[in-house]
């Protein structure tokens, strides 16, 4: 039998719970049409301006200098957002690779200082994210390497692969080793074992792994903002930048569409998961 004040109680604290996770983001998505472009705190009536100055349609402006210096603004945002998703891309590429073949390595077969490797391959997620970013910058200084898009993509690929190793690792905690000692009984390769066994039973979660690398990497803020160059300025730098000389409702606007870019990610990697265990 249930307790009904137990469970009234246990309803409360979720529902709190979610309304406290959640509350900021549907604040930043509510302001995100607030008409008002000196105090976004306080409601004057819905609009869609700020989405279509970010989509380069400023008609508002009737100045032709504000309306050049809106453009101006829209352009260097759009880059930042192709940065970001080529840096994304290749580290999500590269990580899910290194990732999953570490730890297939780990996982199946036996070598010296194996406890070691895997202690250390969990380093980069414990440490704080401003002790790496100021190391890599050390790194790139001392070897003589300039700050650009590579810097980027190599500093987010030292901790992302932590992520996909631990997600693909506890994947193949659950599954049979029987079946891969049966392929191999019926003559089969290791490269076919690996690639008609084991593979398709990682798939969900390599692909979890993956998503996570890019939507991490898509958000850092704190690693990329010491190993990026001058012209190699990702979305969330960008908005940082914007956010130093005042909150302005296009950091609404943006942090919604970034919202929203995230929720459909996830719900793609859920339902491409779940036809994957189908």
């Amino acid at each position: 039998m249930r307790n009904p004040i137990g469970w009234a109680a246990l309803t409360a604290f979720s529902l709190g719970f979610f309304l406290f996770i959640y509350a900021p983001l549907l604040v930043i998505i509510g302001y995100s049409f607030n008409s008002n472009p000196v105090n976004m705190m306080i409601w004057e009536h819905f609009t869609l301006d700020w989405y279509r100055g970010l989509l380069g349609l400023a008609e508002r402006v009737s100045d032709n200098n504000n309306r050049a210096a809106y453009i101006e603004s829209t352009d260097q945002m759009f880059k930042a957002l192709r940065i970001s998703l080529t840096v994304a891309g290749c580290t999500t590429a590269i990580s899910t690779v290194i990732g999953t073949a570490t730890a297939i390595a780990l996982s199946r077969y036996k070598f010296a200082a194996k406890g070691f490797y895997n202690g250390f391959l969990m380093l980069p997620m414990m440490m704080p994210d401003i002790v790496l970013g100021i190391g890599l910058l050390i790194f790139f200084v001392t070897i003589g390497m300039q700050l650009s898009l590579l810097t980027i993509i190599i500093g987010h690929c030292t901790f992302l692969t932590s992520y996909v190793f631990i997600i693909v690792q506890a994947r193949i905690a659950g599954l049979d080793p029987a079946l891969e000692e049966a392929s191999a009984d019926l003559g089969a390769s290791e490269w076919l074992t690996l690639r008609k066994v084991l593979l398709p039973q990682l798939a969900p979660g390599i692909l979890g792994g993956a998503l996570l690398a890019f939507v991490i990497s898509m958000d850092d803020l704190v690693i990329t903002y010491f190993v990026a160059g001058t012209d190699s300025t990702t979305l969330p730098v960008f908005i940082f930048g914007m956010v130093r000389r005042g909150v302005k409702p296009e950091i609404n606007a943006i942090a919604t569409m970034m919202i929203v870019a995230s929720v459909i990610i996830a719900a793609l990697g859920l339902w491409l998961r779940s036809r994957k265990t189908d």
